[in-house]
């Protein structure tokens, strides 16, 4: 790979301190564009013009990829060329002032209010159901990724402080808080049930959080099997899913007034252009307002 390609990944990994994730999503969004560029004869990156760029998009498009994977890849090539900018290895970004193809949006599925709290209202008080509902508490009041919770230990949660530490593995290294229903749920579960499943094992602050029957951390097939089996036993008319919880977690928030740059922290997200697929619903909910407040927006004849 490409010296300053390598440089700026060192700079991702070792200065942004970027999750893994998105470290190897860089390195193949460069990839393909170093690829690109040396099957045009273009050898020495920091000639590289904007109309190089607009013939890597046109490329992409001929090898009919998705418009995600057009944005995606023109936003990790706009970023590399910021970098170059910043350290003066160039003096024009070539990238920078490119549209990025638009995204046509498919419809976000997510589950009503009334449907998280029959959701939440259907493990039992056994063990199992105990540390079942502190699991989707902990899923819907803080929207972390699965792989993020499964990989929770006993140091990244706080009770005394109430919030949870993401490590940025999975997603962006943060810090998230926890409501007071998550709260109570995760107490409930470090008393009455956590001690069931651990037993007599050796425990410290780097153990597993959330645990299975024999006392071991979930894999991700194994948390999806439990929501999937809430899901068979409700009301619910969708297929209740790991994503759909999040998905919740963020049209709730977006609804009920956060801003789009909260939200992008909360989930995670390296690329606030990840958290704007939810502005529909602010959308939706500011025309909802309008309608119900403003004098003049609605006539008599239509009411």
């Amino acid at each position: 790979m490409n010296e300053y390609i390598n440089a700026y990944i060192t700079f991702l990994k070792n200065k942004k301190k970027s999750s893994q994730n998105t470290i190897e999503a860089y390195v193949r969004d460069l990839s393909a564009f170093e690829s690109y560029l040396i099957s045009r004869g273009i050898t020495d990156i920091t000639n590289v013009e904007q109309e190089d760029v607009i013939g890597f998009l046109m490329d992409m498009k001929k090898d009919e990829l998705s418009t995600a994977t057009m944005n995606r890849r023109l936003a990790s090539t706009r970023s590399f060329f910021k970098y170059m900018v910043d350290n003066n290895h160039i003096i024009v970004n070539p990238a920078s002032n490119l549209k990025a193809p638009k995204v046509v949006r498919g419809e976000i599925e997510y589950l009503t209010i009334d449907e998280v709290e029959e959701l939440l209202s259907l493990p039992d008080d056994s063990p199992k159901g105990i540390r079942d509902r502190a699991i989707l508490e902990v899923l819907y009041g803080t929207g972390i990724l699965v792989s993020e919770l499964v990989e929770l230990t006993m140091k990244d949660v706080n009770m005394r402080m109430g919030f949870i530490t993401c490590n940025g593995q999975h997603g962006k290294a943060r810090i998230v808080p926890l409501g007071d229903f998550a709260k109570d749920a995760l107490k409930n579960y470090l008393k009455n049930s956590r001690p069931v499943f651990v037993k007599d094992k050796e425990e410290n602050d780097d153990s597993i959080f959330f645990v299975n029957f024999m006392g071991n951390g979930f894999t991700r097939q194994g948390l999806w099997k439990i929501i999937s089996s809430y899901g068979e036993k409700s009301s619910i008319n969708k297929k209740l899913t790991l994503q759909i919880i999040r998905h919740s977690f963020a049209v709730h928030m977006i609804e009920n007034g956060a801003d789009l740059k909260t939200l992008q922290e909360l989930l995670g997200h390296e690329d606030i252009s990840a958290t704007q697929i939810y502005l529909q619903f602010r959308k939706n909910k500011i025309k909802e307002v309008y309608d119900r407040t403003h004098p003049r927006a609605i006539s008599h004849d239509d009411k």
